[in-house]
């Protein structure tokens, strides 16, 4: 007989999802957990944290675009003052975990967790069996082959630093490096900042729309963000109080931060699928649209999972995972996972959000498409608040349906979340134009109208 019906081994936010759903339809759940610090990466040290010093940056970024246009001067930042709120709130995340989790009747197990077989773990020390199991152990920062690199601080450090020194290295030209680099330039106090981001590919962000990106890179190179492309780093040294980032080409980069951000690597090395027979590559646990990984009772949702690693899609991994595992396999709530309209944000200033597809996929597919575009609008809604390089990009099939949207704004997560649920729910571009008419307006929603107009056939 069994221990629990369920293990969770995790207690982020697809681990708290999956175990709350499954105790709530009656099963008995265990959670386990090795960290002392239990909530997961997005409460901690990611989307919730950071938006502390997004949300001070954005005000930051607003008032200095209106300076001079109603505002006399911009406000004092005190980036000590942020972390501290910052850590009034994640500094209960760990214990609030725990309540809950007592208060559900949900058992919580301390250790870190490796299969002996595809029905038992073992728990520092300890076997434990289950009928079912569901792997949410997230990720962690990526290892880079640089020598020197342990004197690069990871994302989760950059939170946590008491003050912001003037010079910057960022490794890697993904999401977080852009959404650092802004909170920098921003949040930072004097005027000798200089921050590099370092991005190996031929262009920085690769899995957004090539077009929108060069636009994002114009108006983060006006903040003082230097984004340099095709550098191949060899080593960091460290001097003094300061360091220095050397590269092939015989360019070396001067910072007193480096900040390793490259990207984030399945956390599951501690398990040893290999054991329970669970198939994995270096992208992560391998599954199936109901979350199944190759041994059918055991169940892998998050960032350890070879998806996409957003918190909202580690949520409906976890959900799907939970219904599949008390039998509601023919839920119309839950059915499977669709990952054909994810959107994604960079809380840059401006926002970069994207759903659907990018120009250059639907170019690659050989598809006939409309494209309505611009750049630097003038619209009121932009030169109310001074924004000059705000900018969309709507792309629909011939017959209107939507196949991507990308978007440069200051709310650009309402106006990807409206396209996300039209294209869900199939909902062509001309429909979705006439339904939004009486958008409250004046508003960046309301600016749509602008954007799906030229998609019309007339």
């Amino acid at each position: 007989m069994s221990d629990y019906d369920v293990v969770v081994i995790g207690t982020g936010t697809a681990g708290q999802s999956a175990a709350y759903e499954l105790k709530a339809n009656g099963l008995t759940v265990a959670v386990v957990e090795k960290s002392t610090t239990p909530g997961g990466t997005c409460a901690l040290a990611g989307c919730q944290a950071k938006k502390w010093f997004y949300e001070a940056a954005e005000i930051a970024a607003k008032a200095n675009h209106l300076k001079g246009k109603g505002i006399v001067s911009a406000p004092q930042i005190a980036w000590a003052d942020l972390l501290k709120e910052k850590n009034k709130f994640t500094g209960a995340i760990p214990g609030g975990t725990l309540s809950g989790f007592k208060k559900a009747g949900i058992q919580v197990i301390t250790g870190t967790a490796r299969f002996l077989n595809d029905h038992n773990l073992h728990v520092d020390g300890h076997k434990i069996s289950a009928r079912f199991f569901v792997i949410a152990t997230g990720a962690r920062p990526m290892a880079l082959p640089i020598d020197g690199i342990e004197y690069a601080i990871t994302s989760d450090q950059f939170l946590e630093l008491p003050s912001l020194p003037s010079r910057f290295v960022f490794i890697g030209g993904g999401f977080i490096a852009f959404e650092f680099a802004h909170f920098v330039a921003r949040l930072g106090i004097g005027d000798s900042r200089k921050i590099i981001i370092l991005e190996a590919a031929p262009r920085p962000l690769g899995p957004f729309d090539a077009e929108m990106v060069s636009l994002l890179v114009a108006a983060s190179n006006k903040e003082g963000i230097d984004i340099r492309t095709g550098v191949n780093i060899t080593a960091l040294e460290k001097q003094g109080n300061a360091f220095k980032v050397l590269t092939d080409n015989g360019i070396a980069y001067d910072a007193d931060t480096v900040v390793n951000v490259a990207g984030r690597q399945a956390d599951i090395a501690d398990l040893d699928l290999k054991r329970a027979g669970i198939d994995f590559s270096r992208k992560g646990i391998t599954v199936n649209t109901k979350m199944q990984t190759t041994q059918p009772h055991i169940y892998a949702v998050g960032d350890c999972v070879a998806t996409i690693q957003l918190a909202r899609v580690a949520d409906e991994e976890a959900m799907v995972a939970a219904e599949s595992i008390v039998g509601k396999q023919n839920s119309a709530n839950w059915p499977a996972m669709d990952y054909s309209a994810v959107p994604s944000v960079l809380f840059t200033y401006p926002q970069y959000g994207m759903v659907g597809a990018t120009e250059e996929a639907i170019k690659a597919e050989g598809v006939s498409y409309r494209k309505s575009f611009g750049e630097h609008l003038t619209w009121p809604t932009y030169r109310r608040i001074g924004m000059t390089n705000a900018a969309y990009k709507i792309l629909a099939g011939e017959d209107g349906t939507l196949l991507g949207a990308h978007i440069l704004s200051d709310n650009a997560t309402g106006i990807i979340n409206t396209v996300r649920l039209a294209m869900l729910n199939q909902i062509p571009a001309e429909t979705l134009y006439r339904q939004g008419m009486m958008s409250p307006y004046p508003s960046r929603e309301s600016d749509m109208l602008y954007m799906l107009k030229p998609l019309i056939r007339r």
